[in-house]
């Protein structure tokens, strides 16, 4: 099994054998823990939004303070899946930190838009679950490598970028609001989208193997990720078009 989700590595779910299986990973356990975190993120991101909104000082220290912490404890769950029950919603309120400044200073620029990211976040969630439960699309192996190609290499492009950031330079055109910019940043859109599809094949395959309880957090995480950078990607374009406006 593949992912393009660094959360969901190949070997995340090898190796178990659970007999009991009342102390096994279920599909709708790990909904449950996908909906608690998914409100720890909507949680704290209301309390930057409104500190955005109310122009408080600590909004800048409490971003950078949910950026970091965000980075740390995914890191640390990718890496310690049995900490995930722990790690992964401290993750997500973290995320939520973030995620809720950034949308209020962008929606600030373009009311509305936050609003409709979100929306298309959750009806891309629910379509391509739906796809992938009807058998709509199928998450062969060629569909996953070339997901996992695709997001590598979107990667890598942005890890360049960051780093001629800090010399000054930039990658031409992809930033921007022209035709180039707004191609590229539908086509990482897709992408992410795309990725939910391992995501669903991945949990599913864990839960089918008898994978432990806790991994019902750690699906749900590998799934946030996702999610989150979708809702980012997205906002991104909407901004991109907007400000062509």
């Amino acid at each position: 099994m593949r992912s393009g989700n660094p959360a969901l590595s190949k070997k995340s779910f090898e190796g178990f054998d659970i007999l009991d299986q009342s102390h096994a990973m279920t599909l709708n356990g790990t909904v449950v823990k996908t909906g608690i975190l998914l409100a720890l993120v909507t949680g704290s991101a209301s309390l930057t939004w409104n500190a955005v909104l109310q122009q408080n000082a600590n909004t800048g220290p409490l971003m950078m303070g949910g950026m970091i912490g965000g980075l740390i404890f995914g890191m640390v769950t990718c890496f310690k899946p049995n900490w995930s029950p722990v790690t992964a919603p401290i993750y997500a309120i973290a995320e939520g930190l973030f995620l809720g400044g950034l949308s209020a200073m962008i929606n600030a620029r373009y009311p509305g838009i936050a609003f409709q990211a979100v929306g298309l976040t959750f009806g891309t969630l629910a379509s391509l679950l739906f796809a992938y439960s009807s058998g709509l699309i199928k998450a062969t192996e060629n569909f996953k490598l070339g997901v996992v190609a695709a997001t590598g290499g979107i990667c890598l492009v942005y890890l360049a970028s960051i780093v001629m950031g800090f010399f000054g330079m930039s990658i031409p055109l992809i930033h921007g609001s022209g035709p180039v910019g707004i191609g590229f940043s539908v086509f990482v859109v897709i992408i992410a989208a795309l990725n939910l599809v391992l995501d669903f094949d991945f949990i599913e395959h864990g839960a089918e193997r008898g994978a432990p309880k806790y991994m019902e957090w750690y699906g749900a995480f590998g799934l946030m990720v996702t999610l989150i950078w979708l809702y980012i990607e997205i906002l991104r374009l909407l901004a991109k078009l907007q400000s062509r406006d």
